[in-house]
């Protein structure tokens, strides 16, 4: 049993944990003494457990991650990946810091609001300068090693030069007004987008996307080297649109994520907030291969959508199969087996499809959601009566070989729920709604290290990135809930 695991288990590894601390100084045994390490081991661990399944354990890391230099902070996590190296690739949204968050933010030279006050670069006012000891925005891409030492930051409106320099207007680089998704592929390409609807016209020193909405992705190396962009910066939805952006790639809008096949260097999109769609494009060229909505329907009908209202209308009504995507289409992962996983946000739920299935991206009639057509698998609801912002937010797969487990994060509930991926029976849930150490505030994003270590990022008032450590076993078996999410009651 899971329970009778992690209490065999959890002796060892505080006795560990402290042992390390009392070796770096013996005041700081008190953490063991007044109970600190096994509480922080019970409010973060794994609950709501199968007793007919099992998991991995963990516990969060709450000293993760390093204090970062230059009086930084982060704003929204708009997206967190990491990479094959084992490093955490974080991005941020510098503009969504508040006043005293930007205290330290003094006026940038020459700009002033409408009244002719100084302003810094978020258009606040800084008549008399800066008006607190900290803070200062950090550049919108940061790479974190394991241990959460920051190793770099470049990108953005607050890294000094970087656009107008790395990213040339001419070159095709426009930097997003709203950060959101991040991802690293196997050749160490650094992707990007954002989801903002329209333009940037607030006229602040850090607007950038002053065209119209984020309807791009934009490529760099490593070191935030521009090196391609794919799409415009279009002024409405446009689901079935395969080459009106730059260079003859598709237009996308307020794409959410993305992710490359290594196997065919097929880059798939989470087209998005805006668009009803995953994207398929060549990851060199960014010319346009296939797309596809929910069920593996193609076209996708956005005014149709639009109008059949949001989730919780339908769910009412006992619809609960409905053909498209609701905003927003919010993530893709690709699992080593071929299966692609997307979180469709929009209606509680995540869908599965086959990559080898031939008819995957072309066009196909599939309303009714029958498995094995169009190239459609599976689906599992999430919450399904949940109605705020949708439920499925971002996904990863457990490190053992057949990346058994599935952690599916909830946005509304703030939870993570541990899946068993043959069969997306829920085996274990991970965090709760709430601002401690390993609980979340609009969990928006979860990525997984080598050793299976969980991260995360919140958006909104959580501005936050967690690692929650794994130990124990590596896979995850047996069966569960057939039902994802749901109350708790407390014990």
């Amino acid at each position: 049993m899971i329970q009778r695991k992690v209490t065999a288990t959890l002796p060892a590894i505080v006795l560990t944990l402290a042992s390390l601390l009392m070796a770096a100084d013996p005041d700081v045994n008190i953490l063991k003494n007044s109970g600190s390490l096994d509480r922080l081991f019970k409010q973060t661990g794994v609950y709501n457990a199968s007793s007919t399944g099992k998991t991995p354990g963990f516990a969060i890391d709450p000293s993760w991650p390093q204090r970062l230099p230059n009086n930084w902070i982060l704003g929204q996590v708009g997206g967190l990946y990491v990479d094959q190296h084992d490093h955490v690739w974080v991005y941020n949204r510098p503009r969504t810091m508040t006043n005293e968050e930007a205290g330290l933010e003094g006026p940038v030279p020459g700009a002033a609001d409408e009244k002719g006050q100084p302003v810094n670069g978020l258009g606040q006012v800084r008549v008399y300068g800066a008006i607190a000891d900290c803070c200062k925005a950090a550049p919108s891409v940061l790479e974190f090693d394991s241990d959460g030492k920051l190793l770099q930051a470049w990108g953005g409106p607050t890294d000094p030069g970087f656009i107008g320099g790395k990213c040339k207007a001419e070159a095709g680089c426009i930097w997003p007004s709203s950060e959101h998704g991040i991802y690293v592929d196997q050749s160490d390409n650094v992707w990007i987008s954002g989801n903002s609807a329209g333009a940037d016209r607030t006229g602040t020193p850090w607007t950038t996307n002053k065209e119209g909405g984020d309807g791009f992705i934009l490529k760099f190396d490593m070191k935030g080297n521009f090196k391609m962009r794919i799409g415009g910066t279009p002024k409405a939805p446009s689901s079935n649109d395969t080459h009106g952006g730059i260079n003859d790639t598709p237009v996308l809008y307020q794409a959410a994520d993305m992710a490359v096949d290594p196997a065919t260097n097929r880059l798939y999109i989470a087209d998005g907030y805006g668009n009803r769609r995953v994207l398929i494009v060549d990851a060199n060229t960014g010319k346009y291969i296939g797309h596809f909505g929910a069920y593996g329907n193609n076209p996708v009908d956005d005014a149709a959508a639009k109008a059949a209202g949001p989730w919780i209308a339908d769910y009412s009504k006992g619809n609960k199969k409905p053909a498209f995507f609701r905003n927003p289409v919010h993530c893709v992962k690709i699992a080593n087996d071929g299966k692609i996983y997307v979180c469709d946000r929009g209606n509680d739920r995540i869908q599965v499809f086959d990559k080898n299935d031939a008819a995957l991206g072309k066009p196909c009639s599939n309303p009714t959601g029958e498995a094995g057509k169009c190239g459609f698998v599976a689906e599992r609801f999430v919450s399904e009566h949940t109605s705020v912002i949708g439920t499925a937010v971002s996904m990863t797969f457990s490190t053992d070989k057949a990346q058994s487990c599935l952690y599916v994060g909830d946005n509304a509930n703030m939870a993570i729920y541990i899946l068993n991926r043959s069969n997306l029976q829920e085996l274990g849930r991970i965090g709760r709604s709430g601002r401690m150490p390993g609980e979340f505030h609009w969990l928006h994003q979860v990525s997984v290290d080598s050793k299976g270590n969980i991260y995360t990022g919140e958006v909104d008032t959580g501005k936050r990135i967690q690692k929650f450590l794994r130990y124990g076993g590596t896979g995850c078996s047996g069966t569960g809930s057939s039902t994802v999410g749901g109350v708790v009651a407390a014990k």
